[in-house]
């Protein structure tokens, strides 16, 4: 009895709800993952309780199935960085634009991508010039590309559009990582919509 409340004390994956159960298990190297809960099993089976075991089998689930999202989305990155159709190159710099939908910075990177995340943000103008839309990806429903993006055109004031994007990525933990990205590009449309007044030129006459 000792030895099984030793393992549970050593043990960090025996409460499957907490947040540092999942940030440990993102951080933790891909390869020596697998191995890592495999002993994890064998150890539950032989000292815990089957309700333990069955809820390291579930964490288990879910980590095969981000590491295949990750894995996906590395390698139609390795396949696209330097040949798409939306990529903008010239001598003078060193990193390309990106013209691709989805792209806060229009920069061509892993991390602003677009095309490769299931999950993606995205601030456009409206046609009527009032306000902006956001455009982002619904992440269950990536097989129906008709039925992926999602918009929502903000309109109430500046402030008030600027709080409601704001929240409507952090509280849903929508990616979080493109908040700032994301505000600045929607601040920066909001700007642009602002009518430009014409500056005054004084007459200077010219003496006789």
């Amino acid at each position: 009895m000792t030895t099984c409340r030793h393992a549970a004390e050593l043990w960090p994956f025996h409460n499957i709800n907490s947040r540092c159960d999942r940030t440990f298990t993102l951080q933790c190297n891909k390869n020596s993952l697998y191995v890592y809960h495999l002993s994890a099993i064998f150890i539950s089976i032989t000292c815990f309780s089957w309700y333990s075991s069955l809820q390291i089998l579930l964490n288990v689930v879910c980590c095969v199935k981000v590491l295949k999202e990750i894995k996906m989305s590395h390698l139609t990155w390795m396949i696209i960085r330097n040949n798409n159709a939306f990529l903008l190159k010239k001598r003078t710099i060193n990193k390309p634009f990106s013209t691709e939908p989805n792209n806060l910075t229009n920069l061509s990177s892993y991390r602003y991508s677009g095309l490769i995340h299931r999950k993606s943000v995205g601030v456009i103008d409206t046609p009527d010039k009032k306000g902006f839309t956001v455009v982002y990806k619904k992440s269950r429903s990536a097989s129906k590309p008709a039925k992926t993006v999602v918009r929502r055109t903000m309109k109430s004031g500046n402030r008030r559009a600027l709080h409601k994007l704001k929240t409507l990525l952090t509280a849903n933990k929508y990616r979080v990582d493109l908040t700032k990205a994301a505000l600045r590009r929607a601040s920066a449309v909001l700007k642009s919509q602002k009518p430009v007044t014409a500056k005054k030129t004084r007459i200077v006459k010219k003496a006789d």
